[in-house]
């Protein structure tokens, strides 16, 4: 099985893998912005469908449903998705959720109700889900070795992109169905895919054994998987639970009477552009340095800036941007050396699979997670010593990276 990896074939034009490149890039990002779209016209479209005008807190209630049911489409996605396509192969996979995610944005400009809106939000989570893992086990299976780190870092970084466009979406289409028509480029996508890709040759390779691979938690695969979900899923903890609060945090240091707006905007627009910056930086580290030992360096960075940011600041200052925007390249340089390290953990019979349970089992701990920080402000006395305790959740990654081999 080794050898059928190792020496797969060279088939695929430069010409095709940069086409094949290109369109996961584009299903990539606009799965970005299918993912954040509806949080930015929930306030019109809730009252539309409700026929009733809606207080803040009836908002508030019915955009926690609508978020949380797309989140577990996504979550749902990725770990369906991953085994579906070690059984049918990438190409027809990643055809069948990009479609799935952009049919279903489309049928939200025809959505009658509130709930059947839930209903096609769940739809288009797991078409995402799907697309996020399959796109970057497909890219690694038919890139060439020396560049493959680089190129997968580039990808990583295309949802924050697409999670950007939503905000220019926002500006073009007042009308919140008509945003929606979004979706039809994904179709489209969807289509070229399927008439224009490849196979990856190293998933063809591997057909006459797949039927005797075990199972992702058999001795072979096991470890690796207990390995991957560790460091995957404690990174999403510690990121998210950061994410999700600096800006309160940041409004906590301030004098009382100021709105704020200034300062959250910009840290904000510092976190993303920053893990965009690292993200793309990922796999030229990676080829320079190891994979393992990026990811050791970009770890102890991530636990020692939280401690800088959190501890040695007790009023707003400039300061806070510079450390926020080192914070943040270092998450974006998590996630793009992250996407190269986990799938290569794994044969590539069990890869979608195994990797589709490392990016996601995490998931359903995160959303948990970060509900406890209202808990940890009351209990340590202030959002800088809740954010503190998400930073130990890097501390576990190093330390599971430390004794990988």
């Amino acid at each position: 099985m080794e050898t059928l990896e190792i020496t797969h074939s060279e088939s695929t034009s430069v010409s095709r893998k940069w086409l094949a490149f290109a369109l996961c890039v584009v299903a990539y990002t606009l799965s970005g912005t299918v993912s954040t779209l509806m949080s930015v016209y929930l306030p019109v479209a809730i009252p539309e469908l409700k026929g009733s005008a809606v207080s803040e807190a009836e908002l508030g209630e019915i955009g926690a449903y609508v978020n949380a049911v797309y989140l577990y489409g996504w979550m749902c996605g990725g770990l369906l998705f991953g085994v579906v396509s070690d059984r049918i192969g990438r190409k027809k996979s990643l055809t069948l959720v990009t479609a799935l995610y952009g049919v279903s944005t489309c049928l939200v400009t025809l959505v009658p109700d509130w709930y059947s809106l839930l209903a096609i939000r769940f739809a288009a989570g797991m078409g995402v889900g799907g697309v996020l893992l399959i796109s970057t086990v497909y890219i690694s299976e038919i890139w060439e070795d020396r560049s493959r780190a680089v190129i997968l870092g580039v990808l990583a970084v295309c949802f924050p992109i697409g999670i950007v466009a939503t905000g220019s979406l926002n500006l073009l289409f007042s009308n919140w169905r008509t945003a929606f028509g979004i979706g039809l480029v994904p179709v489209a996508v969807a289509l070229l895919i399927f008439l224009l890709l490849p196979e990856s040759d190293r998933w063809k390779g591997v057909g006459m054994v797949r039927k005797d691979q075990g199972s992702i938690f058999d001795a072979q695969n096991g470890p690796n998987v207990v390995r991957g979900s560790l460091i995957f899923g404690a990174v999403l903890i510690g990121l998210w639970g950061i994410f999700s609060w600096l800006p309160t945090w940041a409004q906590s240091l301030l004098a009382s009477g100021e709105d704020g707006q200034k300062e959250r905007g910009l840290l904000m627009i510092l976190l993303g552009m920053g893990g965009i910056t690292g993200g793309i930086f990922s796999g030229i580290l990676m080829n320079r340095f190891g994979k393992k030992n990026t990811l050791m360096a970009t770890f102890t960075g991530c636990v020692v800036l939280c401690g800088v940011l959190f501890i040695t600041n007790r009023t707003f200052s400039n300061i806070i941007y510079i450390e926020t925007a080192m914070l943040a390249c270092c998450f974006g340089i998590s996630q793009g050396a992250l996407s190269s390290y986990i799938p290569e953990l794994f044969p590539v019979a069990v890869r979608g699979t195994a990797t589709g349970f490392c990016f996601n089992v995490g998931r359903f701990f995160t959303a948990t997670a970060v509900f406890f920080i209202g808990s940890l402000v009351t209990v340590l006395g202030g959002f800088g010593n809740a954010l503190l305790v998400f930073s130990l959740p890097f501390l576990v990654a190093l330390l599971v990276t430390f004794r990988s081999k």
